[in-house]
């Protein structure tokens, strides 16, 4: 079976942005302490607000930058750069722990709903999976095309979910160089997916016409 190589890009773009196996690595660590009991009602929460959030962007991203004059070429410019700077932080430095700042992980630890924030955003709807939803999107074309993209966003959520609940099991099985190994292989391929949004919107800009 023939995958067209603008879908099997969309696929690779939206799964390390999203980052299952960094999701569920941080996830652990977060709920180790006063959430443990609540892992499970966690998990699937933040999974449905954060899937909720993407494909709302997938969807709706083009007709707000259409209100706010930007075009997609030049969010494919933007948008490029951070998926650059966020491939940059999977290859050199903590994965997923760079998404929470200091002061977000001491309030994800204390007692609460977590569901929402860190979870479900910047964990795992970040910056860089929200404009990724919204750059493969503005890839389609047609309709087929766009469903195959929010069917990907689905599946992602999926393997993010299973991640979560097999959090512990999973960081046993990889270890701390194993989890490490994955972000930065996904650092690599994000990099030069990033790189092509970037040619694309300047590819496609008017000044260079």
């Amino acid at each position: 079976m023939h995958v067209p190589p603008n879908i099997l890009s969309a696929f690779v773009t939206l799964l390390v942005t999203i980052g299952p196996v960094e999701t569920a690595v941080v996830f652990a660590s977060l709920t180790a302490g006063v959430h443990h009991e609540q892992r499970g009602s966690l998990a699937r929460r933040s999974i449905l607000i954060a899937g909720l959030v993407l494909l709302l962007f997938a969807t709706g991203g083009a007709f707000v930058l259409s209100l706010l004059h930007v075009s997609l070429s030049a969010f494919r410019f933007a948008g490029g750069i951070l998926l650059f700077l966020q491939a940059l932080t999977l290859t050199f430095s903590s994965p997923g722990l760079s998404s929470l700042n200091s002061k977000e992980r001491e309030d994800a630890e204390r007692p609460g709903d977590i569901a929402v924030f860190p979870l479900a955003f910047p964990l795992i709807a970040g910056p860089g999976s929200l404009s990724a939803a919204v750059l493969v999107m503005g890839r389609t074309a047609g309709w087929i095309e766009g469903l195959s993209i929010l069917a990907m966003i689905l599946a992602c959520m999926l393997l993010t979910f299973g991640a979560m609940r097999v959090a512990e099991r999973l960081i046993a099985v990889l270890g701390a160089t194993g989890a490490d190994v994955v972000s930065r292989i996904s650092g690599v391929l994000l990099a030069g997916l990033a790189a092509q949004f970037v040619f694309d919107g300047l590819a496609s800009a008017p000044f260079i016409r």
